[in-house]
């Protein structure tokens, strides 16, 4: 969802090449202050303080990971796994450089410490933060034991290698386990050493880039795997939310609770008080049962002052948007180049266009939930989380304890596609906790979590081309309003013009593409009635999810009034020069790249040839994220449009992904493909809308995400690359909807600007074409 902009450097997660490790084994063991949550979970599905020591002694190179007597290796994983397989590509990397048997590789999702630096998952950035770090990590432990190893076997370390958990030299060899066993290791390495370590070429790696068993998915095919909505503890109660009218400045008048007290098992409801803000006029209906907690909140009345937004409504936030990129004194320039508007004065030919979109809801599969319990003084948080960092400090406040009291412990996500980002919902079940002195165990509702989602805000955007005498491009202006994601969590994370005006780069990001336009400006601006109307939140795709459909679109219509082919127009832009060269290390080769991905989509999607009747071929382009990790993506989308309703259907989608060096392709792939399928589903048919201050749509009735019976074919393809690995959980998702926009106008010639794409819109298009 999101990558610290470059003005937060700092803030970035320490890494192992600035303050190096030591290697040593403890005679006691090394102590694991972490619950295993592919080991002690999965065996009781209760949540419990961990063992303050492990059975046997271990080896411990690094925070990273360990060795035990019996060579089997444990790696700590920061990140949080929700399908997309992250503890098995960190594994690998570890691995790989370590030598590692992959059969005794196990998984440990940590719980929250200092020691683990940022924890947060998003922003496709695990593996590529990761990928040097860790790498460096195993290195470093190899070099330990093949030192220690050959000590053991008494023959000289020049004379020994490692490979599958075993040291080697002249004709003996010795296991990882024996050596932590009957070793001394010691080993301090600087930070100075650890980055002169040679690692591997991409031509001597064993693991990274093969296809190997995904650690993770026995426990989720047998059950075994525990998410967050499993967690329990003895003793505790159940919640569930009585949830207010809107999402800011609503206050409880009055709670009736009469007809609940005829549940058995109910308890008690009460107002919660909470200091951070995060969920002012909150009501928790609390029972011993979680059946007896959804019954009463059924029956518990409750009357509320609302705030400000109780009337605002999707059209209002448009509206605003509108007026606000009316005012070109407003937001923040991310890119201003001299000459932008002595290029539309001298332009031989203008194109503007407006393109906006919906408000989207996350509607994960697993409802956000937390349990919450106080032990010795130090509250202890259950939940699935992405992004642990942000919300201790938030439950410290909430609690009124130093945050050195809040411990965030981890579990497997049933989804989290940026709503875990937002850990608002830990907070009323450590304040229900608070107020009951027992532990507590929230659960919403689907109903309850749309209306508390944290949803991708609806966007109104203006995007203007100038071509000057010769039919050159000389000029473009991008300008887009939306609610602003970081503002409402993390302002401290919002980047900085030149003229230090503040910005959100999560709701601009892909605006500052990579095509030659000339003169270029790109202009985002706050939305400060959705920022107010409701928490916007960070979505699989975030900012690119509207950017790039601005983008790709207006390229479109850009190519067809030069009157030149699109892929040719587009093609034609990318060039690798200036700005758009490229850099090392992640983005080698610049426009380049996606230059070549297009050409290659192009040609597998049998760009140019005849179609059937009212079918047609669409393209677009992204590069992901931010500019310094692009993950070159071209997609083509091939389309039927029925011209008696208006329905689209997507027969197929072409995608060309670089994303450099793959290391697990199995669970690339699986990213791919669904990160396609979430392009489509918002493309066509997910989008809600405000009403009176909440989303219209809190179910999945009539809130209708892509079904099974309209996937369409994929056929997905990755540039074999040895570049930089860079991120795969959201640049397929971008390139998607823009695809089927323009695939949409070569079969009927109705073009489509607003997202999701209805049968009325596309109607509309054919009536003004005179196609119908």
């Amino acid at each position: 969802m999101f990558k610290l902009p470059k003005e937060n450097s700092a803030a970035r997660p320490s890494s192992l090449g600035r303050r190096g490790f030591l290697i040593a084994a403890a005679g006691t063991g090394f102590t694991l202050a972490f619950l295993r949550a592919d080991s002690s979970l999965a065996d009781s599905k209760v949540a419990r303080v961990p063992p303050a020591k492990p059975a046997a002694p271990v080896f411990d190179p690094s925070i990273w990971f360990q060795i035990g007597r019996d060579g089997m290796i444990t790696v700590n994983i920061a990140k949080a796994e929700m399908g997309q397989h992250i503890g098995t590509a960190l594994a690998r990397i570890v691995a790989e450089e370590l030598e590692a048997d992959w059969s005794k590789i196990r998984l440990h999702y940590v719980d929250t410490d200092p020691k683990w630096g940022l924890m947060v998952t998003g922003g496709s950035w695990s593996v590529w933060q990761n990928f040097d770090p860790l790498s460096r990590a195993g290195a470093a432990g190899r070099l330990a034991l093949v030192e220690e190893g050959a000590r053991l076997l008494r023959v000289p370390v020049s004379a020994c290698h490692a490979r599958l958990g075993v040291v080697h030299g002249r004709g003996r060899s010795i296991s990882y386990g024996d050596i932590v066993h009957r070793g001394k290791l010691a080993r301090q390495y600087t930070p100075e050493q650890l980055k002169a370590i040679v690692l591997k070429t991409p031509q001597q790696r064993s693991l990274i880039g093969q296809h190997v068993q995904a650690l993770d998915i026995p426990a989720k095919i047998n059950g075994a795997a525990v998410y967050g909505i499993d967690a329990h503890v003895e003793g505790m109660l159940y919640a569930r939310p009585k949830i207010p009218p809107t999402r800011y400045g609503a206050k409880v008048v009055s709670i009736d609770d009469a007809a609940a007290k005829k549940v058995k098992g109910y308890l008690r409801s009460f107002a919660l008080q909470d200091p951070s803000g995060t969920v002012p006029g909150w009501v928790m209906v609390v029972a011993e049962t979680y059946a007896a907690a959804m019954r009463a909140a059924d029956l518990v009345q409750v009357k509320w002052r609302a705030g400000a937004a109780a009337h605002v409504a999707e059209q209002d936030i448009l509206n605003y948007a509108t007026k606000q990129l009316a005012d070109a004194s407003l937001g923040a320039r991310v890119v201003d180049d001299d000459g932008v508007e002595q290029a539309f004065k001298d332009a031989s030919l203008q194109l503007e266009r407006r393109y906006t979109t919906s408000t989207v809801l996350h509607f994960q599969l697993e409802p956000v939930n937390a349990l919450a319990q106080e032990i010795d003084g130090v509250w202890h948080i259950h939940a699935g989380n992405q992004w642990q960092s942000l919300i201790l400090p938030v439950l410290a406040q909430a609690l009124k304890v130093p945050e050195s009291k809040v411990m965030l412990h981890t579990y497997l996500l049933g989804g989290g596609f940026g709503r875990r980002l937002n850990g608002d919902y830990c907070v009323p079940a450590a304040l229900a906790a608070q107020a009951v002195g027992r532990p507590v165990k929230m659960i919403c509702t689907r109903a309850d979590d749309a209306r508390f989602d944290s949803p991708r805000s609806p966007s109104v955007q203006h995007v203007r081309m100038a071509f000057d005498d010769a039919g050159k491009v000389s000029a473009m202006v991008h300008e887009a309003s939306a609610g602003w994601p970081t503002q409402a969590m993390i302002p401290a994370f919002l980047a900085k013009d030149k003229q230090g005006h503040p910005y959100d780069p999560f709701a601009i990001a892909g605006a500052d593409h990579w095509y030659a336009v000339g003169a270029q400006r790109v202009r985002a601006v706050s939305n400060d009635l959705a920022n107010s109307s409701f928490r916007p939140g960070w979505l699989r795709s975030v900012g690119p999810g509207w950017t790039n459909w601005a983008v790709e679109s207006f390229m479109d219509e850009a190519a067809q009034a030069a009157k030149v082919d699109p892929l040719a127009f587009r093609l034609s832009l990318l060039q690798a020069s200036g700005r758009n060269a490229g850099s090392a290390p992640n983005a080698v080769g610049g426009a380049a790249r996606l230059a070549h991905v297009l050409q290659r989509v192009a040609d597998k999607a049998g760009w140019g040839k005849a179609m059937p009747p009212d079918t047609g071929l669409g393209i677009a382009a992204t590069f992901g994220q931010e500019r310094d990790m692009p993950t070159w993506t071209a997609c083509v989308a091939r389309v039927k449009v029925d011209r008696s309703t208006c329905m689209v259907k997507v027969e197929k989608l072409f995608m060309v992904i670089d994303a450099g060096s793959i290391v697990d392709p199995d669970g690339a792939l699986a990213q791919a493909e669904g990160g396609a399928l979430w392009g489509v589903s918002m493309a066509l048919h997910e989008g809600t809308a405000f009403l009176n201050g909440e989303v219209k749509d809190t179910n999945l009735n009539t809130y209708t995400p892509l079904r099974m019976a309209d996937v369409p074919e994929l056929d997905i393809e990755f540039v074999a690359s040895t570049h930089t690995a860079t991120g795969m959980g959201e640049p397929p998702t971008t390139a998607v909807a823009p695809a089927i926009g323009n695939a949409i106008f070569a079969a009927v010639a109705s073009r489509v600007r607003h997202l999701p794409i209805r049968p009325e819109a596309v109607l509309k298009g054919l009536d003004r074409h005179g196609a119908v």
